[in-house]
């Protein structure tokens, strides 16, 4: 990667940054302390993906059993639809007999997860860290990382109680991530669109410190 390239990719996270600090209403009570781990977060989360072989291999680990829960997906499309629902057929891609039934598929394992309790305990997880390292409350936590991994619509309904007494500042993070994120259903469309499994995983999950961060 030339020095150029490089610098272009730093003018651009300043010029965000910039663009987020001059809309602000308040710019007194940013909170730099959740600016800065919220970038150093993702820059971490980046090295660690790209440049360590263990980082490299796991989200590679990943990308495969990605691959191979959707495949049971492509396996019913193919039964039920024939022709029309085999991946890589003559045909081309159908929108109807192909991505749609891989979405129905993710959007109801997820819902199974969830019934089982099995969901609660990852998103948590993932809730506990952001809210100790960025200093963040826990419902506006608890939302962003429960939209790692649901849709707009689905992830506030997590902190449904907490939603009239949010300040403006937790409800735009609400809105935020609701913007930022897509659901599991939705990534398996992408997915069966040809894009690597692994490379949207990471993004998704790079995403939640940059929307609190941007909040």
């Amino acid at each position: 990667m030339s020095v150029a390239t490089r610098l272009t990719g730093l003018l651009g996270i300043a010029f965000i940054l910039g663009l987020g600090i001059a809309l602000s209403s308040n710019r007194r009570r940013i909170s730099w302390r959740v600016v800065a781990w919220g970038l150093t977060l993702q820059i971490l989360f980046a090295i660690f993906v790209l440049r360590v072989p263990a980082g490299q291999a796991l989200f590679r680990w990943l990308g495969g059993v990605i691959g191979a829960i959707l495949y049971y997906s492509y396996a019913g499309s193919e039964f039920v639809f024939g022709e029309l629902g085999k991946p890589n057929s003559s045909l081309g891609v159908i929108f109807a007999f192909q991505i749609l039934p891989a979405i129905i598929y993710v959007s109801a394992l997820f819902a199974i997860l969830y019934y089982l309790g099995v969901m609660q305990v990852i998103v948590r997880a993932f809730a506990l860290v952001m809210s100790r390292v960025l200093g963040t409350s826990g419902a506006e936590s608890l939302n962003v990382a429960a939209s790692i991994f649901m849709g707009q619509t689905e992830a506030p309904l997590t902190i449904r109680p907490f939603l009239p007494r949010m300040t403006r500042s937790e409800l735009m993070t609400v809105m935020t991530s609701g913007m930022a994120h897509i659901s599991g259903g939705i990534m398996a469309a992408y997915i069966l669109f040809g894009i690597e499994a692994q490379h949207l995983l990471t993004a998704v999950i790079m995403t939640a410190p940059g929307t609190l961060m941007m909040a």
